[in-house]
């Protein structure tokens, strides 16, 4: 069978493009990795909370329970997803995982794990958990140590006891320490001294900000967003700056040695285990295939519309693909605005 569109993906992304296409006459289907709904989250570290509030943490449609003061945790986010995938009945087939996407003429190939598809166009909205990214330092292969990335982290219990070095002074590193220090002895790898937000600043706050910037920006006018910092407080990360958990952080290490970590100028540390808190790729290796992706792991892009091929859109991969569209919130607008296109597009004889 022919589709119009192919979403490639479960996730939050590919459910808020979804959302917008049950609205339209096109004949879509979401081709999904996962063996369950809830997209990436389900495979996050288990204590996760979100930055913003429930009622600023959702996708279109339907509010996350929870209302304007409560963060969502890691399980209510993926029950969140899950409900509403199931209140739309959107057309999803899984485990499919998409290995290559080639095009012949107008029309799209996809080879998946469940055979061939076919679709006049594609939307990819695979994100980039699935491709994590660990900074190449001399002396791995002589560590004997654990090394992971915070995408393999799910609970404290496995370091109980032992050494470890968080490294990254974002988010991720600040709620790793948050989770691992009650049980483990723990070190702060942070490439610039860690800033803290102040405690009444949340997602909502920071999004608000970055949408004044943006529309500034899109008028021509100048608007400067205040640099409080980058570290939110939600309430376990209150708990460890209470407990004392960041008072001291050490700069980025220059190799591994067997036992642990060292500096060029002599400094070592002993440890069991490092876990790289430093971001992510864009997953898009099925689109290997075509030709465009940039030797930076990105594809050339107007909005969320590919610029170099015709057809194809990319939804939720950040900031290149659509302002604060890798977030719950932000994911609405370019959501809509890609369907539009791919409705302008679909209709052209």
């Amino acid at each position: 069978m022919e589709y119009d569109v192919i979403i490639i993906g479960g996730g939050q992304s590919a459910l808020a493009v979804a959302y917008y296409l049950r609205r339209t006459s096109l004949r879509y289907l979401l081709l999904d990795g996962e063996a369950r709904p809830g997209g990436a989250w389900q495979h996050t570290w288990h204590s996760l909370s979100l930055f913003s509030p429930a009622q600023w943490s959702s996708l279109p449609g339907v509010f996350m329970p929870g209302g304007q003061q409560h963060y969502p945790s890691r399980d209510e986010t993926i029950h969140y997803l899950q409900e509403y995938e199931n209140r739309y009945q959107f057309p999803v087939q899984r485990p499919v995982k998409v290995l290559s996407v080639e095009k012949e003429g107008n029309i799209y190939l996809l080879q998946t794990t469940a055979g061939s598809y076919r679709a006049r166009a594609v939307v990819s909205a695979t994100g980039s958990f699935a491709n994590p990214y660990i900074p190449d330092i001399p002396g791995k292969d002589l560590f004997l140590g654990h090394i992971l990335h915070s995408s393999q982290y799910r609970e404290p219990g496995v370091f109980s006891g032992q050494r470890v070095a968080i490294v990254g002074e974002g988010n991720s590193g600040a709620q790793l320490l948050a989770d691992i220090s009650p049980v483990a002895d723990t070190l702060w790898i942070t490439r610039q001294a860690p800033e803290f937000l102040p405690d009444h600043i949340d997602g909502k706050y920071l999004f608000d900000a970055a949408t004044m910037q943006y529309e500034a920006m899109q008028q021509g006018k100048d608007f400067q967003r205040p640099s409080l910092g980058h570290i939110v407080m939600v309430p376990s990360v209150k708990t460890a700056r209470a407990n004392g958990v960041y008072q001291h952080y050490l700069p980025s290490f220059d190799y591994f040695y067997s036992e642990g970590i060292g500096w060029k100028d002599g400094k070592k540390e002993i440890a069991d285990a490092v876990i790289f808190c430093t971001g992510f790729r864009p997953s898009l290796e099925h689109l290997r295939p075509l030709g465009i992706i940039h030797p930076n792991g990105r594809i050339e892009t107007k909005g969320t519309r590919a610029s170099t091929i015709a057809g194809l859109w990319l939804v939720g991969y950040g900031q290149w693909t659509g302002f604060a569209s890798a977030t719950l919130i932000g994911v609405g607008r370019t959501a809509r605005q890609t369907v539009d296109e791919l409705n302008n597009y679909l209709q052209q004889p």
